[in-house]
């Protein structure tokens, strides 16, 4: 207790990180609780999803704020530890206070988080619905076992945060009381050296098994959410060997100013990983949540312009009323090609007997179908669609020409269909063909008309229905930014970027104020205060770059792999990188770490210098 308190300072940034995280797990759980009794439907899926995935990224970016803390603070502590070594001490006496400190840490964390959590259910639950993420309406309960969980969340993360570092305090050696140095250049120990290549081993294992057997997999959001999170934990265990070329390549020409500043940032590489680390989080939080689902709908998009070989899409009127003769009068019309769909509910069984509900639509005219559509076919012939016949996607369990696939129709009736063509998997938007016999009780929502597009949009209006020229249909089904994602999006990333700046903030102050000594030393040869800060101030500025430019190379990887994804599946692949995101972050990271930095600077730099300790 007595060493938890003297080291509050320095334990602030985890304390602070862990309440937040541990509060955002109760509060998102509890609205899992209450998202779970909602009617099914898509926006009770969304919902869920929405919750998982800011609960998901709130644990992580809570574990690896503590680890990266608690590294520094053992790092820190070395005398400390040193003379109680001196003193008598043990080894594993020092790693089990280390592992005590965390403990209670995480449980005063989790007690105060539990406490904000509940209090703020409510008002997560309204803001959802005000952003048009959650149903009118939209109310937390208060069942006991999300607190009881989220409160359980926190010593653990304090324990598995701080593991490495207990068992680090555990190896310092008595002699490091000793220690006056303020070069630091050992930090990667071997441990470091296997944990970082185990993760970044596991994240090229796991995205080559996805592109080998299923790389539709790399497309979905929980995937392109939480996957790159090993590929951030290894990027930052491996961060002390990779900022020496960044530091060199962003201080070339080496000049007299950037040389003095890239050797304050290299000869403190445990300072300098303290400080990258979470701008390397935040930034590859920020492009990977904002780009992929853009590379996504981007793909999404090319794919449907590639697709619509339609002049004009008609949408009859609502309840599809006089859609039979808005066809009848369309297919008079002189060189139109008329090719009316309906939207049917179905269910393809697989090869395990499991029932996967699937997007169906029923045409009643194949060769039409063909006409208005460029359907990627990889093999067969959509136009040979019949009775007793479908055509769909590769993504149902590879089937090939001529297999015959169980279905269930809308009306809950089993069929057996032959395989009539069989399409490109692509980003996964291909629906299942079939006949209107197919499709009990579907009525026609859409009509692709071409040729004679004056004389059919003249004849839509006539019959009360709504054209759309190609692109206007595409805008508005497809567009490049959907606001609904984009609030999803930001609603996560802000809980990143909050994170982060209570990180760098703790960070910035706590490693500048112990650099009081080495400061001193430079205004006693001569360096004047203003100077010093200036120093600081453009070291912390270089070291946060680095964060960005490591942040922003687990970003590009990430799309890459996505990219490989789309391109093995046979669709298109856009170019969607968004540095916009990435800009904005990177400003953010140093509106935040530079202030700090230099008001940190400023205390240390106060009084005489031959007065500091």
């Amino acid at each position: 207790m007595r060493s938890l308190n003297a080291g509050r300072t320095a334990l602030l940034g985890a304390f602070t990180a862990l309440a937040l995280g541990v509060a955002l797990i109760a509060a998102t759980l509890l609205g899992l609780a209450a998202a779970t009794a909602l009617p099914p439907g898509e926006d009770r899926t969304a919902l869920l999803a929405q919750l998982g995935t800011t609960c998901g990224v709130s644990l992580f970016t809570a574990g690896f704020v503590v680890a990266a803390t608690s590294s520094y603070a053992v790092a820190r502590r070395r005398r400390e530890f040193g003379l109680l070594r001196l003193a008598g001490v043990t080894r594993g006496q020092l790693t089990r206070t280390v592992l005590l400190e965390a403990l209670l840490l995480g449980l005063l964390a989790a007690a105060t988080g539990s406490a904000l959590g509940r209090a703020a259910a409510p008002l997560l639950a309204r803001a959802l619905s005000a952003a048009d993420l959650a149903p009118a309406g939209f109310r937390t309960g208060s069942p006991g076992w999300p607190l009881v969980t989220a409160f359980c969340t926190g010593p653990l993360v304090a324990l598995a945060g701080t593991a490495v570092a207990a068992r680090r305090a555990g190896r310092v050696r008595p002699l490091e009381a000793l220690r006056e140095a303020d070069v630091d250049l050992g930090v990667m120990t071997a441990g470091r050296w296997l944990g970082g290549l185990a993760l970044l081993g596991t994240y090229a294992a796991v995205v080559a098994a996805a592109l080998a057997g299923d790389p539709a997999e790399l497309l979905h959001r929980k995937t392109y959410t939480l996957q790159p999170m090993l590929l951030v934990a290894a990027t930052a265990l491996l961060a002390p060997v990779l900022v020496r070329p960044l530091l060199r390549l962003l201080t070339r020409p080496a000049t007299r100013p950037p040389r003095l500043v890239r050797a304050a940032a290299l000869g403190g590489l445990r300072r300098t990983g303290a400080t990258a680390a979470p701008v390397l989080l935040a930034t590859a939080l920020a492009g990977t949540l904002a780009g992929a689902p853009a590379l996504v709908a981007a793909a999404r998009a090319a794919e449907a312009r590639s697709t619509v070989a339609a002049d004009l899409v008609l949408t009859p009127a609502p309840g599809g009323e006089g859609a039979d003769a808005l066809t009848a009068a369309l297919r008079a019309l002189p060189g139109a090609v008329v090719s009316p769909s309906a939207a049917t509910p179905l269910a393809v069984v697989e090869a395990d007997g499991t029932a996967v509900r699937a997007e169906g639509r029923a045409v009643a005219d194949p060769a039409a179908l063909t006409a208005t559509t460029r359907l990627p076919v990889l093999a067969g012939d959509p136009a040979a669609l019949d009775d007793d016949s479908a055509v769909l996607a590769e993504e149902w369990g590879h089937p090939r020409v001529g297999d015959r696939v169980p279905v269930v129709l809308a009306d809950g009736t089993r069929r057996e269909l032959r395989v009539a063509a069989v399409l490109r998997e692509g980003t996964g938007s291909n629906p299942v063909y079939v006949t209107p016999r197919n499709a009990p009780g579907a009525r026609t929502d859409r009509i692709d008309v071409r040729g004679a597009a004056a004389d059919a949009a003249a004849t839509a209006r006539a019959h009360g229905a709504t054209a759309q020229t190609r692109a206007a249909w595409l805008d508005a089904h497809h567009p490049a930014a959907d606001p609904q994602l984009i609030r999803r999006i930001a609603a996560v990333l802000g809980l990143a970027l909050l994170y982060t700046a209570i990180t760098l903030a703790h960070t910035a102050l706590t490693t500048t104020t112990d650099r009081r000594r080495e400061l001193a030393r430079l205004r006693l040869v001569g360096t004047t205060r203003a100077r010093v800060l200036r120093l600081v101030a453009a070291e912390t500025l270089l070291v946060t770059a680095v964060g960005v430019l490591l942040g922003t190379a687990a970003t590009l990887t990430t799309l890459a792999t996505m990219g490989a994804a789309l391109h093995r599946t046979g669709a298109p692949v856009p170019l969607a990188l968004p540095w916009t995101a990435l800009a904005v972050t990177a400003l953010f990271c140093a509106l935040v770490t530079v202030p700090c930095a230099a008001l940190a600077a400023l205390r240390a730099t106060k009084g005489r210098a031959v007065e500091a300790r």
